[in-house]
């Protein structure tokens, strides 16, 4: 099989090279590859991959779904982590009796690898170690065993070991991507819900903030409107080299994987499948889902705050400003970023806009290239940085269900009922919100 030129110059300038290898009983025919990363998961990931295994027959027969079984050195990491990793991989490798629910797996069709990151002399290495390395050698991994003679996209999914998906969710994704001709997408998700109330009650406050932040974003006009939630990720081959591959963060490693892709291509949002994150606590990132609930159930943070209305209003003045502004010298452009808030004036100044302006005018052609570079500048991490900055310099927090209420004020919709300033409404009331919100995420 002939591998593209590109994907050829990744493998052999930015790949993790041939350390590991993908388990396979065969490679054929493969235009999807579904990476799940897994530590100490047995009790999660079964139930995955049999949620991907009612998927429609004939998208499980081009798909492969490799299972990234991995660990730091054995010397830092708990003793029942590594038993469970190996566990998994005697399951996965027919060496195990499996629990009753993969029996119908593994009549389905469903086609699964694995690629051992786990075992003596196949352990990441220590100061690298984490879910960004695992979900990139999966990656790596894929581009070498695609069906490139076939002519349609080749495209990488990202899931979690604890994440359902809906039985369209193969379909649905490569549908997308073969209309919509985009190089990368995040599908639309739903939390699964909590086993306890309080667990509950903090999935249901964090998704609102996530839902909130994007939704702010996307009426500022940002280019960087999307949820960076690992498990929703997908990118085509192509896509995937065109920006040296997945980075090795041990968190956070999904925001920096697709605020690249947005600065190559616009992000696609594929709304007619959900996947289903899990809401369980979790200790081993130092942000995200997992600490944000046990955040909330210590009481260690007011959960109940979002950024202020008026920071996605200084933002939306300053992107739309920014829109015409080729002919206009830096000192100009600043000038009139205190005008639209002061703190603004002092972000841009402080990441030294007056010398990168003049850069950007120079290598851009035209007002469109101008537009490009500056969104390539102005990205994803500065948006939040700027939010951030806004945040702690003269817009500070407002409580939950108010700055929702003025959100959905300047989006001209209304909240599903009125709710008193200050308050906490009960949890179903909270969860009427959020269905809401998923809503009109759509």
């Amino acid at each position: 099989m002939t591998i593209p030129g590109n994907i050829q110059k990744y493998l052999a300038n930015y790949s993790v090279g041939d350390r590991w290898n993908i388990v396979s009983e065969s490679f054929d025919e493969i235009d999807n590859v579904v990476v799940i990363p897994a530590l100490a998961e047995s009790g999660h990931i079964f139930k995955t991959l049999a949620s991907l295994s009612k998927n429609p027959r004939a998208e499980l027969s081009r798909t492969l779904v490799v299972c990234v079984i991995n660990n730091g050195d054995a010397d830092n990491v708990p003793a029942n982590e590594l038993a469970d990793n190996q566990y998994t991989l005697k399951v996965l490798d027919n060496r195990e009796q499996p629990p009753v629910l993969f029996n119908s797996v593994r009549q389905s069709g469903l086609r699964i690898a694995y690629v051992d990151v786990s075992s003596p002399g196949l352990e990441m290495p220590d100061k690298i170690a984490g879910v960004g390395l695992a979900r990139k050698i999966g990656m790596d991994l894929a581009l070498g065993i695609f069906n490139y003679e076939k002519d349609c996209p080749k495209l990488l999914f990202s899931l979690d070991a604890d994440t359902l998906v809906e039985h369209n969710y193969l379909s649905a994704v490569r549908n997308s991507f073969e209309k919509e001709k985009t190089t990368s997408s995040v599908i639309a998700f739903a939390h699964q819900d909590a086993d306890f109330a309080d667990e509950q009650a903090a999935i249901c406050c964090y998704e609102i903030f996530l839902r909130y932040y994007v939704l702010g974003l996307r009426r500022a006009g940002s280019p960087y409107a999307f949820h960076s939630i690992g498990s929703t990720m997908v990118c085509t081959a192509g896509g995937y080299v065109a920006v040296r591959g997945m980075n090795r963060r041990r968190a956070g490693e999904d925001f920096y994987f697709l605020d690249k892709l947005a600065k190559i291509d616009r992000m696609g949002r594929i709304n007619t499948t959900t996947l289903h994150p899990s809401p369980r606590p979790s200790r081993r990132v130092p942000f995200g889902t997992g600490k944000r609930i046990i955040s909330f159930a210590e009481g260690k943070e007011n959960d109940y705050s979002l950024y202020n209305p008026r920071s996605f209003m200084v933002l939306k003045e300053w992107l739309e400003y920014m829109s015409s502004c080729r002919d206009m010298d830096p000192e100009t452009i600043l000038a009139h970023a205190g005008d639209i808030h002061p703190s603004l004036e002092l972000f841009l100044r402080e990441r030294r806009f007056g010398e990168v302006w003049p850069r950007l005018v120079t290598n851009s052609s035209d007002e469109a290239h101008l537009h490009n570079h500056f969104s390539r500048w102005f990205d994803g991490f500065k948006t939040f940085k700027l939010i951030r900055h806004l945040t702690n310099n003269g817009l500070p927090p407002v409580d939950m269900f108010t700055a929702l209420k003025q959100l959905m004020e300047m989006t001209e919709k209304e909240l599903p009922f009125e709710v008193k300033p200050g308050f906490v409404p009960p949890l179903r009331d909270q969860m009427k919100i959020l269905d809401y919100l998923r809503k009109i995420d759509r």
